[in-house]
C-alpha cells in the first residue's frame, strides 16, 4: 500500500533485496528463482540494473536486453531506485520506475531507506532512528552492520560481487535480515 507521503506501508510481506545487476541475464534468472523460492512478495531493487558500467568487463553474460524482459515479467512486484550507472533511456523500456533516488518502506515503527548508495550512504546519512534500516548496493559488497543503532545492509551484487564476496541477495522478513548466496547457503544474518 502506497500513502500520500509516497511511503511504502508493510504488513506482514517478506522482502527480497537484489542490487547490482549490470544487464548480466543469467544471475538475474537465478535471482528471480532465488524470489520465487523464497516465496516473496516483493522486489526492492536497488539500482544499476541494465547498465555494465564503465569499470565492468562485459563478459558473455551480459545481455540488456533478456535482463529487460526478465524484469518486466515481474515488473509488478518490483520497487526500484536509481543506481548511478541507471539512465532516464533505461525507462523508457522497463514497466517499473527507477528514477528516484530513494524509496522510504515502513513496518510498524521501524523505517528501510532504500538507496543506491552513490548519493546517500555512510558519510552522507538521511535522518533515522535507532532500529531503522539503510538499504544500499553500489560497492558490490554483502554486509549487515549496525553504526550509532542503525542498521547498514547490502545484499551485495548477483552479477558483479567484490571483495571475494559471491553472487548475492538479501531477505527482509520484519523478524530479521539475510543474505544469501545465488546458490542459496546463508551467508549474513541479522536479527532485528
Amino acid at each position: 500500500m502506497i500513502d500520500s507521503s509516497c511511503r511504502i506501508i508493510l504488513k506482514d510481506m517478506k522482502l527480497f533485496i537484489l542490487s547490482d545487476i549490470h544487464g548480466f541475464s543469467g544471475a538475474l534468472k537465478k535471482a528471480l528463482q532465488a524470489f520465487e523460492m523464497e516465496n516473496c512478495s516483493m522486489i526492492l531493487l536497488l539500482g544499476d540494473a541494465l547498465y555494465h558500467g564503465p569499470r565492468n568487463a562485459i563478459d558473455d553474460g551480459y545481455n540488456a536486453s533478456e535482463t529487460i524482459e526478465h524484469l518486466n515479467r515481474v515488473s509488478d512486484k518490483i520497487l526500484a531506485v536509481r543506481g548511478n550507472c541507471d539512465s532516464e533511456v533505461d525507462q523508457m523500456v522497463l514497466n517499473f520506475s527507477n528514477m528516484s533516488d530513494y524509496h522510504i518502506v515502513l513496518d510498524g515503527e521501524r523505517k528501510i531507506f532504500l538507496t543506491h548508495g552513490h548519493i546517500y550512504n555512510k558519510s552522507v546519512m538521511p535522518p533515522l532512528n535507532e532500529g531503522d534500516i539503510f538499504a544500499s548496493g553500489h560497492t558490490h559488497v554483502a554486509k549487515i552492520e549496525e553504526s550509532g543503532g542503525i542498521v547498514h545492509f547490502n545484499p551485495g551484487s548477483i552479477s558483479l560481487p567484490r571483495q571475494d564476496t559471491p553472487p548475492s541477495y538479501g531477505i527482509y522478513d520484519g523478524k530479521s535480515l539475510s543474505i544469501k548466496s545465488l546458490d542459496g547457503e546463508l551467508l549474513h544474518r541479522r536479527i532485528l
